[in-house]
């Protein structure tokens, strides 16, 4: 496939480079887009040296683009992408509309059919958390689902890994610590907000984790509440969830289903403190599971910590298996 990587030099995108080599991705030709500020820089790519060239206000002449650059770049240019191409966005610009598929491989590769050469990422807290919520309620049935998120400062992108780092510096030297990326100071802190506050007092952030769920679960009626976090951490979004089921539930029962999920490990030996955290699952495609129990809230309940790297199975990773789906419709 000829295969172009938009917002080549954000974070995303330097992963998305990363993972076609890693996955070994039929690639026959690679191109890389970025604003004209990175025009002419250069990455590396199976040990070849790549140009970064500015994104044109055209189609691309490429099978697929994996865009990573934001929704508005999205919004204006991937229906022009799309007239040549399967564009696969990692921004949030399509995700809701009804007849853009949102898709995580490991749980709908059917809702790929009939796409008109535009497919949705889902956002990277929805991802990793279906990674797990998905095979339980295949098992026994979710009804609702409580989900507190502990997000890294890398899903804002490598603006938000490089604020917390000098913010770090700063705070350790004894000065102010500035912020843009952030609503405050993220060294040493907790900030419960990410993106704007709605109507119904939940930020856009939580709301997307519900209507997500619903899309890419086919399931209008799972009732998802969310408080999402930001931490400072520089990798990794990890999210303390709580289920309610309809069909009787055990933790080992749980384990036993998760244990053969895909994309999952199972990391879960209290005794010897193993248990899913960010410095564990950074770098990993699977997501990482663990603290499993049965809950003391509801009958038929339990309660688990997941950790997954946003930037992968969050972002990258899972675009680039979209476009591994496409090279092999008939398994879908």
């Amino acid at each position: 496939m000829k295969i172009a990587i938009v917002g080549a030099t954000g974070a995303v995108g330097k992963e998305l480079l990363s993972v076609l080599e890693r996955r070994d991705f039929p690639v026959s030709e690679l191109r890389l887009y970025a604003s004209a500020r990175s025009a002419g820089r250069s990455m590396v790519f199976r040990g070849e040296e790549v140009a970064v060239e500015a994104l044109p206000e055209a189609p691309l002449p490429v099978d697929v683009v994996l865009a990573s650059a934001g929704s508005s770049i999205s919004k204006q240019y991937a229906p022009i992408w799309a007239t040549q191409s399967v564009v696969i966005d990692n921004s949030s610009a399509f995700r809701y509309e009804p007849d853009v598929p949102l898709i995580v491989p490991e749980i709908n590769p059917h809702a790929i059919r009939g796409h008109k050469n535009i497919i949705a990422n889902p956002n990277c807290t929805t991802a990793i958390l279906l990674m797990a919520l998905h095979p339980l309620h295949k098992a026994f049935k979710a009804r609702r689902v409580i989900v507190s998120t502990y997000q890294s400062a890398s899903g804002a992108g490598a603006s938000g890994m490089e604020e917390l780092l000098q913010g770090t510096k700063e705070f350790l030297a004894g000065r102010a610590v500035e912020h843009k990326t952030f609503a405050h100071p993220l060294p040493f802190n907790v900030i419960p907000q990410i993106d704007a506050f709605q109507e119904n007092g939940y930020t856009k952030e939580e709301m997307k984790v519900l209507w997500e769920t619903q899309k890419i679960m086919e399931d209008s009626q799972i009732r998802v509440s969310c408080t999402a976090v930001r931490v400072p951490t520089l990798r990794v979004h990890s999210e303390a969830v709580t289920v309610e089921f309809e069909k009787p539930v055990s933790p080992e029962a749980a384990r036993a289903v998760l244990s053969a999920a895909p994309g999952v490990d199972l990391v879960d030996d209290p005794a010897a403190k193993r248990y899913p955290m960010p410095l564990s699952a950074t770098g990993k495609f699977n997501v990482e599971v663990g603290r499993i129990r049965k809950s003391l809230a509801f009958d038929n309940g339990l309660d688990f910590f997941v950790a997954g790297d946003q930037l992968l199975k969050g972002a990258a990773l899972n675009a680039v298996q979209i476009a591994e789906l496409l090279q092999k419709p008939v398994a879908i």
